[in-house]
């Protein structure tokens, strides 16, 4: 195994990484901007080490801080966690070259799948249905505008570098094109240093369906069942579950085999998630891209499945076979999962970071809390708004709806607003409790929402 890893990354999933470090006996060494000096993981690391200020450029956005870290720390590898330098190819290329394991997969693979032009064509060749859209990366308007023609409006620009629903725009006819590019583009620099942009068909009232996959250095890849992602605002992910209600099993294990295509097709090694675009009459689904990354969202898969996915992770990095084939992959019962961040709704979700002057998460059987927040911390306002993640698991998803409900309402943070009434609210709408939403649901309803949610307590399950 290895011996000493540093945590790249900050928050709930620093403190998950360091929490399967010390399970499996792996020292930790938590790297931490100024910012985060008081932050959980950091207190209880093995070692912890001041990367620079608390802009993440000079910090967790610094590969020669984080390197010069490791190696003075005497680790033999580096968790990436999510964002930041978690899918930086030439990050990963670097750490190999230092002698540094990077856990998640190898440089190469990062470029394959990372740019969303190049993993089309690639999925396309693997067999994996994609979108209708450009042949590769669009370079100028006049590309876009032929490409769009070609498959007909509306259209998404998208950032081939992208993720975290940045650099997407919707064109619903030629005039609208020629802005959003500017603006998709403008945004894709800011935020991965890459404009390339590439078009693709949008598919109207998608419901977004991700395959977690595993895959270790001997050529084992397997999939660990489905996520539905769809209740999302501006491409964010607010509420997910898993499995997903809406798949016939014929459905998901057609689905599985094209994720573990996908992997395999990038040569992939580590956790990582295939992400899809099922049609609204649910039978037709669509590559749209691959995390090269553990999820945020991966812990309801945990709980469906039992399996830990950071522990396989370092198990995989150390050179160790999968623990586990496709045969025993079980999915039992339903898990939900709703993201508590530290934002006001009813100011078109505006971040309100701060000081936590009172706290208590839900507890009891089936119920998960993720999170770096205790009280008296401070969630600093240089980064994202993620300020906890409460995870439900029961036999049936009007059970877990019913858990969900409960822990939200016994969940309690003080000192700045958040969106967990907005959450409860969404908990019981009738297109929700029905499971019939799509990635349109919230945009559509928000209005009503947020209304409602001002209006506790609420109306009874919907017959």
């Amino acid at each position: 195994m290895l011996k000493r890893v540093l945590i790249a990354n900050r928050g709930e999933i620093a403190l998950r990484v360091l929490r399967a470090c010390r399970e499996l006996g792996i020292e930790t060494v938590a790297a931490y901007s100024q910012a985060d000096a008081e932050a959980l993981h950091v207190q209880l690391a093995t070692q912890a080490v001041c990367i620079g200020p608390a802009r993440a450029a000079e910090s967790y956005l610094n590969p020669a801080a984080l390197l010069t870290a490791a190696k003075a720390t005497g680790c033999d590898a580096l968790h990436p966690g999510y964002g930041f330098l978690s899918e930086n190819a030439d990050f990963a290329d670097t750490c190999a070259r230092e002698g540094i394991t990077f856990i998640g997969p190898r440089g190469d693979t990062i470029r394959k799948a990372g740019s969303k032009s190049a993993a089309r064509e690639i999925m396309r060749s693997a067999g994996v249905p994609v979108t209708p859209g450009s042949n590769g990366p669009v370079r100028s308007v006049e590309d876009a505008l032929a490409a769009a023609e070609n498959v007909g409006y509306p259209v998404l620009l998208k950032a081939s570098a992208g993720g975290g629903g940045r650099g997407i725009r919707r064109c619903d006819r030629p005039e609208d094109l020629p802005g959003a590019y500017a603006e998709a583009q403008a945004e894709a620099r800011a935020c991965f240093g890459d404009g390339e942009m590439y078009l693709e068909k949008l598919v109207l009232r998608p419901r977004h369906i991700e395959f977690q996959v595993l895959a270790d250095r001997f050529g084992h890849i397997i999939h660990l069942g489905d996520r539905d992602c769809s209740v999302q605002r501006r491409n964010q992910k607010l509420i997910e579950e898993a499995p997903a209600c809406c798949l016939t099993p014929g459905l998901r294990e057609e689905m599985g085999r094209a994720a573990v295509r996908a992997a395999r097709a990038v040569d992939y090694e580590g956790a990582g998630t295939v992400e899809f675009l099922l049609d609204g009459d649910g039978a037709h689904f669509y590559f749209m891209e691959m995390s090269t990354r553990i999820q945020v969202e991966h812990g309801i898969t945990e709980l469906v499945t039992g399996v830990d996915l950071v522990r396989e992770q370092l198990r995989i990095a150390s050179g160790l076979p999968l623990s586990l084939s496709q045969e025993d992959v079980h999915l039992r019962g339903h898990a939900m999962e709703c993201r508590i961040n530290a934002e006001d709704p009813a100011r078109d979700f505006c971040p309100c970071p701060g000081k936590v002057t009172f706290l208590h998460f839900p507890g009891g059987m089936g119920v998960r809390v993720d999170s770096c927040l205790y009280n008296g911390c401070t969630l600093p306002p240089y980064y994202d708004s993620l300020a906890a993640k409460v995870m439900v698991h029961a036999p049936t998803r009007l059970e877990a709806i019913r858990k969900m409900r409960r822990c939200l309402e016994e969940f309690t943070l003080e000192g700045f607003p958040t969106n967990t009434d907005l959450s409860y609210e969404i908990l019981h709408h009738p297109i929700f409790v029905r499971g019939g939403c799509t990635t349109a649901f919230l945009d559509e309803n928000l209005p009503q929402l947020l209304d409602f949610a001002r209006q506790l307590p609420l109306q009874e399950d919907p017959e």
